[in-house]
């Protein structure tokens, strides 16, 4: 499932975020690449363990936590620590596909299953040219290119690809999660239940008899799906 998220900063948020970005330090993007994506990969990259990236990468989490959407499509188990980006001057990143085990670097503890991919955008569309984050799905290519503040979420299992930046830059915020749920499908079929049970009670209440017994299907399946 590929779902956009609108509004995970706001744009006076976005700002005070660039600010913090914007002063760098800036390196080679293929500090974290694998060996494919090195072959592929022309961008710049907040270092990990740099003062910045750890600051801003905690908001991040912290407001992808607060937000009811994220957590009902995504049902993170953990959010590896965001990382950010940079591309401008031909910038790009060829067609890939992420890496199925991350692990935080120098072998630290951190170390998940990627069943979730996500790009938060951090610059306005109109102030670069190309940069577009391309998504191979079953029924065709799927070009995103969001306001700042907004995030698209998809399975990491997708070929995906940026078009390369002509002019001016393209800075985001990109990571993955392991999920509680571990298919797309499942997970996608909760989501969908989810939002049509809060549609029904917001249309009967939530003491309504069917709203009751949704509710019940939801977390029932939850439980038969969850993986600890």
């Amino acid at each position: 499932m590929l779902l956009q998220i609108p509004e995970v900063f706001s744009k006076a948020e976005v700002k005070a975020l660039r600010a913090r970005l914007d002063a760098g330090p800036w390196a080679d993007g293929n500090a974290t690449s694998g060996h494919q994506s090195a072959t592929a990969k022309k961008n710049l990259q907040l270092p990990e363990e740099s003062d910045v990236a750890k600051e801003v990468s905690a908001l991040v989490v912290q407001a992808l936590n607060a937000n009811p959407m994220f957590v009902a499509a995504a049902l993170p188990h953990t959010i590896f620590p965001p990382l950010f980006n940079r591309y401008e001057g031909g910038g790009e990143f060829g067609l890939h596909v992420d890496n199925a085990i991350r692990q935080s670097r120098n072998g630290g503890a951190i170390r998940i299953r990627s069943d979730l991919s996500a790009t938060l955008f951090l610059s306005e569309p109109e102030d670069y040219d190309g940069g577009e984050l391309i998504i191979e799905e079953m029924y065709g290519s799927q070009a995103i290119k969001l306001p700042a503040g907004d995030l698209v979420l998809y399975p990491s299992k997708s070929l995906h690809r940026v078009t390369p930046v002509t002019r001016g830059a393209r800075v985001s915020s990109f990571m993955w999660m392991q999920s509680l749920v571990r298919d797309d499908s499942d997970r996608e079929t909760l989501f969908r239940l989810d939002i049509a049970t809060q549609r029904v009670a917001t249309e009967r209440g939530p003491k309504d008899q069917a709203v009751i017994e949704l509710t019940g299907v939801y977390h029932n399946l939850l439980r038969r799906w969850t993986e600890l």
